[in-house]
Parts: structure tokens; sequence; C-alpha cells
């Protein structure tokens, strides 16, 4: 079940996932987290959260339009491969189409590429490094 959570619901995940477990959860909260108009979403196995993502209203560069940026998206390692982040997306994307969205964008890591393509994304910047995460590209979705 995808539901609707708070700032602070996701950061363990991102903790676990993102940063290996290296960090205090509340050192893995961005400051995009409580901006006017951001949500952060949730997958639930019965009781248990093991998907997450942040969406906060931002355009990216020379794309014009209502655009969001996709953030801290993670998936427990024992959940992957079930479409349990696909139907995350998909949830957030009939979302923000009822917010008049024209887009979303997100720095991708490499070992996430695959996953962003396959559900539409295109990629739009050459590589980049993000100091102790490690390569990424920008990611773009059309939403409407």
């Amino acid at each position: 079940m995808i539901k609707f959570i708070s700032a602070d619901d996701v950061l363990d995940i991102r903790n676990l996932v993102l940063r290996e477990g290296r960090l205090r959860p509340e050192e893995c909260r961005f400051p995009s987290d409580e901006v006017a108009g951001a949500f952060h979403l949730g997958y639930f196995d019965q009781d248990e959260l093991v998907c997450v993502a942040s969406f906060h209203q931002q355009i990216y560069a020379a794309y014009q339009g209502k655009a969001y940026q996709l953030r801290g998206m993670a998936t427990l390692e024992s959940h992957r491969g079930k479409s349990i982040g696909n139907q995350l997306l998909n949830f957030a994307i009939v979302y923000l189409r009822g917010q008049k969205a024209n887009y979303i964008w997100c720095n991708a890591r490499l070992k996430a590429l695959k996953f962003y393509q396959n559900t539409g994304f295109e990629i739009i910047s050459d590589q980049f490094e993000i100091a102790g995460i490690g390569p990424h590209y920008v990611l773009y979705l059309k939403i409407q």
C-alpha cells in the first residue's frame, strides 16, 4: 500500500539504502524535505515501510513549466525486484498530473539508471560526480 508519509519517516531507509547505514538517520535529511509543497511517499508491505521517495517543486535548468525534483528514492534490498519502486513512482506521476506538473527530474546513480529508464525517464546530462556518493546523471520525465 502506498501512503503519504512524513519527512521523518523516510530517514531510516534513506540512511540504510543510500548511505549504507554510515550516518545517523537525522543526517539524511534534505533541505527540501520541509519546503512548501514537498511530499513524501512510502510503500508499505503490511505494516513495514519498504520503499520511500521525496518530491519538491523545483525547475531544472532550461526546462520550462511546473516541475518536481525526485530525491531520496530507496527500496530495502529485501524488497527489490518486486515492482514496488515502479508502483510508487507511478502513484507519484498520477498525483503530480493532478497538481498540473509538467515534468519530474532527478539525479540518478549509475546503478539506478536502468530502473528510471524503464519507467520512461531520459538522460539529459553528462555524467557527473556527487562527492562521497559517486557518479550520477540528470534524468527527465515529461508527465504532461
